[in-house]
Order: C-alpha cells, then sequence, then structure tokens
C-alpha cells in the first residue's frame, strides 16, 4: 500500500517564535519516510529565499521555515506600489477598516511518497529560508531565484542544484552533482564520487572551485571566458587544437574555435565539465 502523506500548515504571525526579529515566522515540520533505512530524494523550489539541506542520522526529514522580516503588502525594499494607492475602488486600506487577515502568513507543504519528498510554499514576496534536515543518503533537486544561496551538507546521492541569483556551496558530498548559478560563486567538496556518473559545474558571473578525492578518475572539460584555469591534479592535457563549430545564419556559416581545456585525471573516467565566463576555475585535489 502506497504511503501519502500531505500536510499543510498555515503559519501566522501570533505564532511565530518570540526571539525571532519583528515580523518574522517560523514553523518546523516533520516528514516520515514510507521506507526508513532506504535511499531517498527531496525536490524543493523557491521562487525567494535559501535553501539549507544537512544529512543526519535520523530517519525522518525535518524542515524548518522562516520567513525573513520586512513589509511585504504592495511594499519591497522601501518601493511603494502607486497601482495600489491610485485605485479608487477594491482598495487595501479602506479607511475606517481594520485588517483582519495577517500580512505575514505563509504556507508550507510536504508531501511524501515512496521516499520521494516534495516541500513547497505558497511564499512569493517575501523570502523564506528553509533548513532541512535528510538522512544522509538522499539525492536532492534544489531551485531557488531570488535573494537566497543553496548549501548543502554531509549528503550523498544524485545533486541537481540550480540557482539564478546566489552562490551554491557543496560541503561533505559524495555521489554525482550537476550545480548551476548565473550570479555567485560555486563551490564543492567530495568525499567521494561516483564512478560512473558525469557531472556538471556552471556559472555566469562567480568562480568555481571543486575539491575532487585524490583518487578521483575523470575526463576534464573546463573553459572561463574571462579568468584562469588552477589544479593541483597532475592532469595529463591533450594538446589538439581547439576545436571548431560551424553554425548557421541567413544561409551564412560562422565558425567559431571552442578554447576548452580537455585532459584525463588518474588515466581519465566520466566527464566532469566547468564553465565560467567571468571567473576563475579551481581543481583541487583534497588532501
Amino acid at each position: 500500500m502506497t504511503n501519502l502523506l500531505k500536510i499543510t500548515i498555515l503559519s501566522l504571525l501570533t505564532g511565530a517564535t518570540p526571539l525571532l526579529a519583528q515580523n518574522e515566522v517560523k514553523e518546523q515540520l516533520t516528514v516520515p519516510l514510507t521506507d526508513p533505512g532506504k535511499p531517498g530524494s527531496l525536490d524543493v523550489s523557491l521562487i525567494n529565499g535559501s535553501i539549507h539541506v544537512v544529512g543526519h542520522t535520523g530517519k525522518d526529514v525535518l524542515i524548518e521555515a522562516t520567513t525573513r522580516g520586512g513589509k511585504t503588502n504592495g511594499s519591497e525594499g522601501g518601493r511603494t506600489d502607486t497601482r495600489t494607492n491610485n485605485r479608487n475602488s477594491n482598495r487595501d486600506d479602506e479607511p475606517g477598516m481594520k485588517r483582519l487577515t495577517p500580512t505575514n502568513s505563509f504556507e508550507l507543504e510536504a508531501e511524501e511518497k515512496n521516499n520521494r519528498v516534495h516541500v513547497s510554499t505558497n511564499s512569493i514576496h517575501k523570502p523564506v529560508d528553509l533548513t532541512i534536515k535528510v538522512p544522509q543518503r538522499f539525492s536532492l533537486k534544489l531551485h531557488t531565484i531570488n535573494r537566497g544561496t543553496i548549501t548543502v551538507e554531509n549528503v550523498s546521492g544524485e545533486l541537481e542544484i540550480n540557482n539564478v541569483n546566489g552562490a551554491i556551496t557543496l560541503t561533505n558530498i559524495g555521489g554525482s552533482a550537476v550545480a548551476q548559478t548565473v550570479n555567485g560563486n560555486l563551490v564543492a567538496t567530495f568525499r567521494e564520487v561516483d564512478s560512473k556518473t558525469p557531472m556538471a559545474f556552471s556559472t555566469l558571473n562567480g568562480r568555481i572551485d571543486v575539491t575532487l578525492p585524490a583518487s578521483v578518475k575523470a575526463n576534464i572539460k573546463v573553459k572561463s571566458d574571462r579568468g584562469d584555469v588552477f589544479s593541483d591534479f597532475d592532469i595529463d592535457i591533450d594538446k589538439r587544437q581547439p576545436q571548431a563549430t560551424r553554425s548557421t545564419q541567413a544561409g551564412m556559416y560562422r565558425v567559431a574555435l571552442e578554447d576548452w581545456v580537455y585532459g584525463k585525471i588518474n588515466g581519465g573516467g566520466p566527464e566532469v565539465m566547468m564553465k565560467s565566463m567571468q571567473g576563475s576555475i579551481y581543481i583541487r585535489k583534497a588532501k
């Protein structure tokens, strides 16, 4: 029998932890797994906020959600919604009326099915920061867009990490990772890697700093448009000429040289791709 758990919490200001800063809300949620002891997966997607995932020795998934203080009703960072102020009907601040609905509420929802956990919130304008503890053998799919970072610690599995405006930091992880950010540094430290799975790390504006086990076997493919590539591995660099790519547009051909650096670590293995447009790349050997 499939076990399906769905929990929804509406967090109000009146139920906030007393020690939190004004206008912050904090809620905790425990999600039991269908088959504790076996690997699972976590899927989290945010519009605004940070995601922090930590591997622990427990059997449940523990979720802590905190909203950041600040105005959310028509004002963000000191900006006023003039459209609201200029409306003559359906106004949010009718004279003589008192607001009964809280402006600081948010909804946290977790759904579990066969050790697969999906977490979401309905908060769009106010950032929600999530701290989630998972069993150490857990695959992750994490995505946030604005005003947040993604950090992962002590987890082993398949990691798919995507941030648009913030850094990504992966510490003491195992398995494989595909990580991408647009504006921010990308730092990853592996204690072990999947010997059969390729990996990829990319950022548009920031540095890439990846530490791999000394015994790792990999084919590297690295490119930095406005930066340098450094490594303390003894990498067997491919001396071949840069490859040319050809594309067509309006009946014309365009040929461009792709200045990727190719090489092998410890004889080669699955491909590890790293690309940064503005920032240096570091490939480190674990001590």
